[in-house]
């Protein structure tokens, strides 16, 4: 089930767009401040952001550029053309302008999420690791011949979720319920207690074809 983030101070409409996107069947969540909205993606890991311009605190302008790992779509009721196109060069996957049709915005969030699925057969990168999402295979490539794998390991069912949610999201903390939360559609067998094991057999893994960790624990706080 994908996850959602509204950052908007305005309560009327974070009520609407969470019933609404509820009744769609996406997991919500809700920030009223820049500050807030950072907080919370400490230890969350949404799959996208309605992110608002005019919030107290920090503003949309100043958190935006701090939201690297998601689609942002923003909401806003700036018409102007250089606001959009200045907004979408920050890093905005789009521009929706209030007061919106709901219609629209749901497609809008379709496209956004869509864009974000790696494709049959599409690869993710971190630190050198490639992830191949058809296969489930794990490959090191040499770093002198970077066409020849040095390395290469198949994952189990569970084992890939699990990475391929830490590196759709790198460098960022994925606290254990979000990530048992998460890959629950790929792996539902997987629970808190044998979650533990599965990370260990990976980081494992890992270890074997690159020669060090890639996976740390962090302390009370989860994954990353």
């Amino acid at each position: 089930m994908k996850q959602i983030l509204i950052v908007d101070d305005d309560i009327y409409i974070g009520n609407m767009l969470e019933e609404v996107l509820t009744k769609e069947g996406y997991l919500v969540l809700r920030a009223y401040s820049g500050t807030e909205a950072l907080l919370v993606l400490t230890s969350a890991a949404p799959d996208l952001v309605l992110l608002d311009l005019m919030l107290p605190g920090l503003s949309g302008e100043e958190v935006l550029p701090r939201i690297r790992e998601f689609p942002v779509i923003v909401l806003s009721a700036k018409a102007d053309l250089d606001s959009k196109v200045n907004l979408l060069l920050e890093g905005a996957s789009d521009y929706v302008t209030k007061p919106f049709e709901m219609k629209e915005l749901l497609a809008r969030i379709t496209a956004a999420l869509r864009k974000r699925q790696p494709g049959a057969g599409g690869v993710l990168s971190f630190e050198g690791l490639r992830l191949d999402t058809l296969t489930h295979v794990v490959s090191l490539p040499a770093q002198d011949a970077p066409e020849k794998i040095s390395g290469e390991i198949r994952l189990t069912r569970t084992e890939f979720a699990i990475l391929k949610m830490l590196m759709l999201h790198p460098a960022q903390i994925i606290a254990k319920s979000t990530l048992l939360e998460r890959i629950s559609e790929d792996t539902p067998d997987c629970t808190e207690h044998s979650l533990k094991t599965h990370i260990s057999n990976l980081r494992k893994k890992l270890r074997d074809i690159g020669g060090r960790e890639y996976i740390e624990a962090v302390w009370a706080s989860g994954f990353v």
